[in-house]
């Protein structure tokens, strides 16, 4: 154990060394064989900075980052997520006849997870997991999530940066309907090609981008890449996105090539985040657009039963993070993700290489680690996820028959400046109804350019 926690400390060096992919693999390989993980932790325990090395081994390099500096944790007992089920039927009817065509896109498929049954020694492992999370149980049809709030906070100052608030974030899923008519398809597919609508808009705050908004079509169509759309109320103007800007910061004016400059010099506060619109959920860009490979499979701490929802900032390190909340070891694929070189996605893309880990019982993303184009760890992220039937205590309308996994919370942190864009859904300020999962409160027409603008205006 000491040899393993030397190499550990090696491939994560704090102060100007930076880890690389080839280090995570390797330490990956190592420890996925040689750590009993129930003895690192037990459920009462109470991680801070004091004792963080208890779960060095049980984060990722860049999750561990966050917890060093003062993202407390606390352990608690391994619990079991069911699905919905509308989903667990969906699966058992229709993943027989499911499968990869010889490019990994998905044939058959028509609802619930395509592949309930992933043998690590296939060679299409790593694909099949990942068409897994795109069909993960957490949100199937529709999403509507109200007020969300991102916050922005810079390494060693309690202020907040930056604070957006949106009026609507979500998407309209055209196949793999599972709870809401029409399913299992929105027949509206056949004609246009468009399987999925997805949006953030309109911005509520801060007051200078009030109206704005971005919004994506994702086509069922082979080659078809996205149509995205972003929308300034100031000057009401639409245009056309690159793709490939899906990866820069939301609201990042430049941008330097190894990491955002987060609205410009050191003392600017205007737009400044972390988050870029590809990394929602952890994941969101198109699953054809990235080739992958099975790192490993192994007991990692996530949070997936949170306390509290909304989330609260956490004091311990200035509200970079959220804390304290509820971690418990789970089983977790680790997947590298590598962006595919062709068109301008290969040469304008700003993370080239993710190290994804994603939850083999709910299939979301637990941990993120992005990389640029040194192949230098840069940014992470750590999602925050509750399994209940309500996302706020005082909910009236989106009240479950059964529980469900949502997410709470996503922090996404360059770690190499410590600055930090905290994603709260529902938005810490407190509502009664902000999330409506699966419900219909949003059909195909709302996530779409028109809505953006009318909305905006």
């Amino acid at each position: 154990m000491p040899q393993l926690r030397n190499l550990m400390r090696t491939s994560h060096m704090t102060n100007g060394g930076l880890l690389t992919v080839a280090a995570l693999a390797l330490t990956i390989a190592v420890v996925s064989t040689t750590i009993p993980a129930s003895a690192q932790v037990q459920p009462g325990d109470v991680i801070t900075p004091d004792n963080a090395s208890k779960v060095e081994n049980l984060v990722s390099p860049g999750n561990f980052t966050l917890v060093r500096q003062g993202m407390t944790m606390k352990i608690v007992p391994t619990s079991h997520l069911d699905w919905p089920p509308p989903y667990k039927a969906a699966t058992e009817q229709y993943s027989p006849q499911v499968s990869l065509t010889a490019d990994g896109d998905l044939k058959g498929y028509v609802a619930g997870l395509p592949f309930p049954l992933v043998d690590a020694n296939d060679p299409d492992a790593a694909t099949k997991i990942m068409w897994n999370f795109e069909f993960r149980p957490l949100y199937t049809d529709d999403l509507d999530q109200r007020g969300v709030e991102a916050v922005s906070h810079r390494a060693g100052s309690p202020n907040e940066i930056e604070h957006f608030t949106f009026g609507h974030l979500g998407f309209y899923n055209s196949v793999g309907r599972t709870e809401v008519a029409p399913m299992p398809m929105d027949p509206d597919v056949l004609k246009t090609g468009i399987a999925s609508h997805k949006g953030a808009f309109p911005i509520l705050e801060p007051a200078e981008m009030r109206g704005a908004g971005i919004v994506s079509q994702r086509y069922a169509i082979p080659g078809f890449e996205d149509a995205v759309w972003e929308y300034s109320a100031e000057t009401r103007r639409l245009r056309r996105l690159p793709v490939s800007e899906l990866s820069d910061a939301f609201g990042v004016a430049s941008h330097d090539g190894s990491g955002p400059g987060y609205g410009g010099s050191p003392g600017a506060t205007s737009y400044a985040s972390t988050w870029d619109p590809d990394s929602a959920f952890g994941f969101s860009a198109r699953i054809q657009d990235y080739t992958y490979r099975l790192l490993g499979e192994r007991p990692m701490l996530a949070s997936v039963e949170a306390e509290n929802s909304p989330e609260q900032p956490c004091a311990a390190d200035n509200g970079r993070t959220v804390c304290p909340e509820n971690w418990e070891m789970r089983n977790v694929y680790v997947i590298e993700a590598t962006a595919k070189p062709r068109g301008a996605l290969a040469s304008t893309v700003l993370i080239p290489k993710r190290i994804f880990y994603i939850d083999s019982e709910g299939w979301f993303i637990t941990a993120s680690d992005q990389y640029n184009s040194q192949g230098q760890l840069w940014k992470t992220i750590a999602t925050f996820h509750a399994y209940r039937d309500r996302a706020e205590p005082n909910a009236r309308v989106a009240i479950y028959p059964f529980k469900r996994i949502f997410q709470t919370a996503l922090v996404d942190e360059d770690v190499t400046s410590g600055f930090s864009t905290v994603v709260y859904s529902p938005g810490y300020s407190g509502h009664d109804d902000s999330m409506f999962i699966n419900m219909g409160a949003v059909d195909r027409t709302f996530f779409t350019p028109q809505t953006m603008v009318q909305l905006g205006h």
